[in-house]
């Protein structure tokens, strides 16, 4: 059902050395590695239809607007979206929020309304909702998390008032690596009419998500965390939201008619589509898709459970190592410290030897000063790597704590 050896090798940069040793990538919360089918998509779409697309009368047009097209229902599928005018295309997960957050703030979130955001958010799901807040007058409130790396429901609750417009919140922490229990959060929003964006980005790629079960408002993510291009990503949305939430950008395409005198608005998706799509990256994104999709998401998360597990007990036992995010529910995201060194220097010494680590803040400040703490090393994984990869981070942590001792 899961063969490691044919899925490593569809992953040509996997085959290359740094510093002359196998390369171990242990970076994928930050970007995933492209399987050959999405570097072939991409490739294909340059070489044999490559015109702009919408509005086109050749057959060069006409051919990459299909295929765009085609891409948007394998998004409405993998999402189970009930229509595919509900997808809309976006320069990634970060820009995705911002048009709801500008959009959606500029409609229905006014003076005095609250906006509830987790302390775990990506600085992507916070510092838009802070910019809507302080041009409409409205406030941020913040719902804060447990010491293992939780959000608990119980906390949320009295958070709820007749105020608040609003709830933003990750589905996967792309620091902590909890999974949030979002359907229990969007269903006690909803008791209290209250609208839900879920940041997506660290989850698509490791467990099956269904919108229409989890209710959920808004839904975002990046097609490079899931195995597919850069500069591209997604927004789902109700289609009740949509309609009613002004364009996010002006230009061509998201228009109906254009005078000096006044503008009308192209309908869903294009009202918020404006300028020349970034296609070619769309199509190679549904490629990635349904690349992730034939090996499936269940057989996925039950493998990179497995090497989340044994990671975690492997470096349990180095000495002086501190975990951060130790939710019951997680993905495979491990988070830590040495003591006694700066994960910079970690981070550093490590990529001498062929691993390729994330350190720093990650994008998510107000997690490290919920610690205490300047960052930390984090280690993140995808289906392709191995517990031999594991061994290697663990002899190559040996190593640092060695050299820092």
């Amino acid at each position: 059902m899961f063969d490691i050896d044919a899925i490593r090798n569809d992953f040509p940069i996997l085959r290359q050395k740094i510093y002359n040793k196998p390369l171990i990538y242990f970076d994928n919360a930050a970007t995933t590695q492209k399987p050959q089918c999405v570097i072939d998509k991409l490739v294909e779409v340059y070489t044999t239809y490559n015109a702009n697309i919408h509005r086109g009368v050749h057959y060069l047009s006409n051919k990459a607007t299909d295929e765009t097209e085609k891409a948007r229902k394998v998004v409405q599928l993998f999402l189970h979206a009930p229509y595919s005018h509900e997808i809309i295309f976006t320069r990634g997960a970060t820009e995705a929020i911002n048009l709801v957050a500008q959009s959606f703030g500029e409609k229905f979130i006014h003076r005095g309304d609250e906006i509830i955001v987790s302390e775990m958010e990506h600085h992507s799901n916070l510092v838009p909702w802070q910019l809507v807040a302080e041009r409409q007058g409205a406030r941020i409130v913040k719902w804060p998390f447990n010491q293992n790396g939780e959000l608990e429901i119980s906390v949320l609750k009295p958070l709820i008032t007749e105020k608040t417009r609003l709830i933003a919140v990750n589905h996967v922490s792309n620091s902590l690596g909890t999974i949030n229990p979002v359907k229990e959060i969007i269903d006690l929003a909803h008791q209290h009419e209250v609208a839900v964006l879920v940041d997506g980005a660290q989850a698509v790629q490791h467990i099956k998500v269904d919108v229409q079960q989890l209710g959920c408002d808004f839904y975002v993510f990046s097609g490079h965390k899931i195995y597919g291009p850069t500069g591209i990503g997604v927004v789902y949305g109700k289609e009740k939201w949509l309609n009613g939430m002004p364009p996010y950008q002006g230009g061509g395409e998201m228009i109906e008619n254009v005078s000096f005198e006044k503008t009308t608005f192209n309908q869903l998706p294009f009202k918020f589509e404006a300028g020349t799509p970034n296609y070619a990256d769309t199509i190679a994104m549904a490629e990635a898709i349904k690349y992730v999709s034939a090996i499936g998401l269940e057989n996925i998360a039950a493998y990179e459970k497995e090497l989340l597990n044994y990671a975690e007990e492997k470096l349990r036992s180095l000495p002086g190592i501190e975990f951060y995010g130790t939710a019951h529910e997680k993905t495979s995201v491990i988070s830590f410290n040495l003591h006694g060194a700066h994960p910079f220097d970690v981070g550093t010494l490590l990529d001498k030897m062929g691993i390729a680590v994330r350190t720093g803040t990650h994008c998510t400040e107000p997690v490290m000063q919920h610690f205490g703490i300047p960052g930390t090393v984090r280690a993140s994984f995808a289906f392709y790597n191995t517990k031999k990869e594991v061994d290697g981070l663990y002899l190559g942590l040996q190593k640092v704590v060695q050299m820092l001792a």
